[in-house]
């Protein structure tokens, strides 16, 4: 199949059940997680520009190729805008795989923030004795 199997007539004028089935065709006739995500993003876009029936379009293959394929750059870049197809506890999970690094500065900057509120707290309450 081509680099870019649908045009962007067919993303936004195919039914439904129509592209999900070429999409899950795609997907497994390539393998391509990388494509396949920016096709299920072109399918968010459809969403909110009010096309309703694709709230979660394909909420089986978008939980496979984030849980179970290899962190991509792609995934990485788009994670966030399929965060309502996940529970709470999988968006943790996700985020940490995905971006492991950035979620460790995360925790290690807000973990100096406190200790040195704790601080200046302890501080403060010692100076007005």
């Amino acid at each position: 199949m081509p680099e870019q199997p649908f045009t962007h007539q067919q993303l936004f004028n195919l039914k439904r059940e129509t592209i999900e089935e070429k999409v899950m065709e795609y997907y497994q006739e390539t393998q391509n997680g990388t494509m396949t995500i920016k096709l299920l993003l072109a399918l968010r876009v459809r969403y909110q520009l009010g096309a309703k029936e694709f709230a979660l379009v394909l909420q089986d293959l978008v939980h496979y190729l984030f849980k179970n394929t290899k962190a991509t750059k792609t995934m990485k870049r788009f994670f966030w805008y399929f965060a309502d197809y996940f529970e709470t506890s999988e968006l943790r999970i996700l985020a940490l795989k995905l971006d492991p690094i950035r979620n460790f500065f995360e925790a290690t900057k807000s973990l100096i923030k406190s200790q040195l509120a704790k601080i200046f707290q302890i501080e403060s309450d010692t100076e007005a004795t």
